[in-house]
């Protein structure tokens, strides 16, 4: 018999490949229709499935060839914890950086909170830092 956490697992596993595949209307019917974002940086969660789309679009358009690898994934209860990997070219704006063409990788730790078949919430922490730091223009006296 399948468990909840090996339901929620498998669900998480398929909105990373539709998001993968660009599928972003996929993606969103895995969202409840309450979906929170809770974001670093921010003082308040985000809420509502546009919310995510409008983030996605904005990775996928910076990050067009996007290629997320799970490195691991682990649930309990009603929650998944996951650890990604993400990697790209940098072919289009994000945030103040314009394109650079270079290739990019970064991790991130995900927590997601699933209620009966739908995602619910997630708590993300993408090592931007590192992000920018590979598309930031580098220095004229380099």
């Amino acid at each position: 018999m399948t468990t909840t956490a090996e339901m929620n697992m498998a669900l998480l596993h398929t909105a990373y490949r539709s998001l993968e595949s660009g599928d972003l209307d996929a993606c969103v019917d895995m969202l409840t229709e309450n979906f929170i974002a809770n974001v670093p940086g921010l003082p308040d969660p985000l809420h509502g499935r546009e919310v995510w789309r409008l983030g996605a679009e904005a990775m996928l358009t910076a990050f067009p060839d996007l290629t997320i690898s799970v490195q691991d994934m682990f649930g309990v209860g009603d929650k998944v914890t996951v650890l990604v990997h993400f990697q790209g070219t940098h072919r289009g704006a994000f945030q103040q950086f314009e394109a650079t063409g270079r290739q990019v990788a970064f991790r991130s730790i995900e927590v997601y909170r699933v209620e009966g078949d739908r995602i619910a919430e997630e708590w993300v922490a993408p090592d931007m830092l590192g992000l920018m730091q590979q598309i930031a223009p580098v220095p004229a006296d380099h």
